[in-house]
């Protein structure tokens, strides 16, 4: 059948992969270049979202563990496993035991894709190992495995083999509308036919099908994920820590000889600027000072990247707003709303086969 994939992120890319590999004829259609906005900037770690289980995302996590496996074994060039320390300090919103109840559970639902074994810190040895770190109030901590990876080149990877698949791809390409007997109308004019069209254009989805007038079952919740990169060399090991101002958590990261500091979660619209706020900048510094020393300023950040996460409307707070993703049918367009890196070949997948069985 012939195939038209909208979108050219990492989901869309896995989606025309998957499609090619399941025998049909794909054309996906990208408005700017590849990979050249929410997908280009991610924390940069396939994991399978510990976090997620104060959600109860236990089938999410499963699914995300598993795919982490694939990556690491499918592209070592591009992924590889990384050490995180969890501190526990007495005055943190998370328990030690919480903390270990849950790094249990995720490697039980790791299952054959656990990385290496989770390790217990006790106060002294982790201030002897890390000098650096903040010794008043610390109880203990953790330290687990996680993937980390290249995502310019695990991406571009994954469209050499959507190409491999047969798979054509139009960049500089926008489409406006979506018809529900699979037509594609580009913004030039030009009408494109197919059997099947799949919608999975990121934060841009919703817009285009409603559009398109597909009545969703579902919306996003369009969430801005700033990062910061410090010019300071942060050992082989990441860490995991809980901001002081609101219990979220978010990474500190090796990167390129580099430290990465990020996430945040600001809600916004798609006609604002994708970019780093001050607001943002003030609050990733000062939770890095509540933990490390010496401290660091403005002036130590040498990089800053934001991309805006299209999150499944699900919480009043968009740090408990599900990571799951949806597939919902209007006619032949199939329409995907949120996603995560990690778990987009598993989406392309379930997506393909819905396409060949003609699933409803």
């Amino acid at each position: 059948m012939k195939v038209g994939v909208v979108g050219g992120g990492i989901n869309g890319l896995c989606v025309a992969w998957q499609l090619g590999l399941a025998g049909h004829e794909v054309t996906l259609f990208e408005r700017d270049s590849l990979l050249s906005h929410t997908s280009s900037a991610s924390s940069k770690l396939l994991h399978g979202g510990l976090r997620y289980l104060e959600q109860f995302e236990f089938r999410l996590v499963r699914e995300a563990l598993r795919e982490r496996k694939w990556w690491l074994d499918h592209a070592p060039q591009f992924a590889r496993e990384i050490r995180l320390v969890l501190p526990i300090y007495a005055d943190g919103g998370r328990a030690a035991w919480k903390v270990s109840l849950g790094l249990s559970l995720y490697q039980m639902l790791a299952r054959s894709g656990k990385l290496g074994r989770v390790i217990r810190w006790r106060r002294d040895e982790l201030l002897s190992s890390f000098p650096f770190l903040r010794a008043d109030g610390l109880v203990g901590g953790f330290e687990y495995s996680d993937g980390q990876m290249d995502e310019a080149g695990l991406g571009l990877w994954v469209a050499r083999l959507a190409r491999k698949s047969g798979c054509k791809i139009r960049e500089g390409t926008k489409v406006f509308r979506l018809g529900r007997c699979g037509r594609v109308m580009l913004a030039n004019g030009e009408e494109v036919g197919f059997d099947w069209v799949v919608n999975v254009a990121g934060p841009w989805a919703e817009v285009l099908a409603r559009r398109s007038g597909m009545a969703l079952r579902h919306s996003l919740d369009l969430v801005r994920g700033s990062h910061l990169i410090l010019d300071r060399p942060c050992e082989t090991t990441g860490w995991l820590l809980e901001s002081p101002v609101d219990r979220r958590l978010f990474f500190v990261l090796p990167w390129k000889g580099r430290t990465l500091l990020g996430t945040t979660e600001v809600r916004q619209n798609l006609d604002e600027p994708i970019r780093c706020s001050e607001e943002e900048r003030t609050y990733l510094i000062e939770a890095y000072n509540h933990y490390f020393s010496p401290d660091i300023g403005a002036g130590d950040v040498v990089d800053e990247f934001s991309g805006l996460r299209p999150l499944i409307r699900s919480s009043d707070s968009p740090t408990r707003a599900s990571r799951e993703y949806v597939i919902e049918r209007h006619g032949n367009v199939l329409t995907v709303l949120g996603g995560k890196w990690t778990t987009a070949r598993a989406l392309g997948e379930k997506v393909a086969k819905r396409v060949t069985n003609g699933i409803h």
